[in-house]
């Protein structure tokens, strides 16, 4: 059994190809060394039944000034294709026919969470960018065209449009504006069912509070295999990240645009690529800013200290949510891989929960393991739209 996983990014398109029944000795993540009042650590999918393969990986950069040539992200496909194409045949596996072609969710209409078979409504959705224009829409439409010539299906999981909000979790307290659900789904909800499953508690049966922190940081209530509450990571609420501004005054925006330091396209791009630790240091490097840290930067302490104040808070109010019935707090994402960040998270959140560190983000495999899910029959792909 081959199955293909594509993960395509602003600048760069990670592949895998996951062949069952070879080994997997390589791919096996150790345990990551720390906890803090009862919290542990764990290694994501060493346990899952793709555990029985290999999984060769992939990573394609592409020249910032090509993919500036380019008028849409549709536009991308010829030339991500030929790079795809290009790196398989370097595996010796330019004539593989796959089982399935997983692709990343992109922004489609708001679904449930699953696994989607790429239909023509979904294709063309991605195509037109029909809730906003992300690489991630490429996704399906690359695993698409990489299907037909397999003879086989294409899917996505998890996109990033996963909505499974509570309604009262829309209400954002100004009739004609609800919150909407845009998030990290394809690795909360993965690292929940892993994490889930160490807990020996099944997903649809859990309670837990998944906090991503990437270059945005996303922080989710999962009750009973849904999200029921969620900040939205890519349009400005939640926690500040490195570079992105998180939920800001209403006065203070409406302040700097009446003063003209702003126009609202101009300020959206600033508090989603220049907010955050960068708006305060002028860096977005969490090693550099706790080096200066440990120097003695005040400043840079400061700006640290507040992300992970947000980042706590965030946690407390999804507890509330949760009504306090909640089976663990999980810390994944980039920025888990700093011990210092996730001790002080589960130091301030320890009164509610024990926390779980699960540090990286696992994108190919979650893909892969949606895409195994069907094959194997453990569950079955939803059509869009139905």
């Amino acid at each position: 059994m081959k199955i293909l996983s594509i993960d395509p990014g602003s600048t760069s398109t990670k592949i895998g190809v996951f062949i069952h029944g070879a080994c997997l000795s390589h791919r096996r993540q150790a345990l990551h060394p720390l906890s803090a009042k009862g919290g542990q650590a764990i290694s994501p999918f060493s346990e899952d039944p793709m555990a029985k393969g290999e999984m060769i990986r992939v990573g394609v950069d592409h020249d910032r000034q090509l993919i500036g040539l380019f008028r849409g992200i549709h536009e991308q496909e010829d030339m991500r294709f030929a790079c795809i194409m290009g790196e398989l045949e370097k595996q010796g596996l330019g004539k593989a026919r796959f089982d399935a072609v997983v692709g990343r969710g992109g922004l489609i209409r708001p679904v449930s969470g699953g696994v989607y078979k790429v239909c023509d409504a979904l294709l063309s959705d991605l195509k037109i960018g029909v809730s906003g224009s992300h690489a991630s829409n490429l996704g399906g439409i690359l695993a698409r065209r990489f299907a037909a010539s397999s003879g086989c299906e294409a899917f996505i999981v998890d996109p990033v449009v996963v909505d499974e909000l509570d309604e009262v979790a829309r209400l954002s307290g100004l009739a004609g504006i609800e919150r909407q659900s845009i998030f990290h789904a394809l690795n909360q909800k993965a690292v929940a069912r892993k994490v889930s499953g160490v807990l020996g508690i099944p997903y649809q049966d859990a309670r837990l509070i998944v906090v991503h922190m990437g270059g945005g940081i996303t922080v989710g209530a999962h009750k009973r295999g849904r999200v029921v509450d969620v900040n939205n990571g890519l349009n400005g609420d939640g926690p500040y990240a490195a570079e992105r501004s998180g939920s800001l005054p209403v006065a203070g925006i409406l302040r700097v645009l009446k003063e003209g330091r702003y126009t609202p396209e101009s300020l959206l791009r600033v508090v989603s690529g220049e907010g955050g630790i960068f708006s305060y240091l002028g860096i977005v490097d969490l090693r550099e800013v706790e080096r200066r840290m440990d120097d003695g930067d005040a400043e840079a302490s400061l700006a640290w200290t507040g992300m992970v104040y947000q980042i706590a808070k965030e946690v407390g109010s999804l507890a509330a949510a949760l009504d306090g019935k909640v089976d663990a707090i999980v810390l994944t994402g980039g920025m888990a891989h700093s011990a210092r960040i996730v001790k002080a998270i589960m130091k301030k959140t320890a009164f509610i929960a024990k926390g779980v560190a699960v540090p990286g983000e696992f994108e190919l495999e979650a893909l892969t393991d949606g895409a195994l899910r069907v094959l194997t029959g453990r569950e079955k792909a939803k059509r869009y739209g139905e």
